[in-house]
């Protein structure tokens, strides 16, 4: 691969990535990526398109969402607060309300499988349902 980079203008003008200004771009950006990341073999370019847009991506939701550190329970409590949702409308996230719960109480940590899906659905990034140290 060369490291000579062709003219940026002439790149964006024929439809290459850009910085994401507003949340149309976004959508149309992370819906992109996610069609990406679905994909079971991506080639090399499709492996660099998805490191390019996760960048541009998360550039765009750290300066307009960011959000706080809070552990991933209390995330998903504000989340169910905030959209009226109630333990049941998250069984297709964590498999059954019993595992909701669990969680909720603290007696239980989400797997990884649950995090991808609670990312998809309140589409936030995935380290905000991962604990910190």
């Amino acid at each position: 691969m060369s490291t000579t980079l062709a003219n940026p203008a002439k790149m964006i003008a024929r439809g290459a990535p850009r910085v994401i200004h507003n949340d149309a771009e976004l959508e149309v950006y992370t819906d992109a990526l996610f069609r990406l990341t679905a994909m079971e073999n991506p080639s090399r370019s499709e492996v660099e398109a998805i490191e390019l847009l996760t960048l541009l991506v998360e550039r765009y939701e750290q300066e307009h969402y960011s959000v706080p550190a809070a552990d991933p329970a209390s995330v998903v409590r504000f989340l169910i607060e905030q959209q009226n949702l109630t333990q049941r409308d998250l069984i297709p996230q964590f498999g059954s309300e019993s595992a909701v719960s669990m969680f909720l109480s603290g007696q239980r940590n989400l797997t990884l499988e649950q995090v991808g899906k609670l990312s998809t659905r309140f589409k936030l990034p995935t380290d905000v349902f991962i604990p910190k140290r």
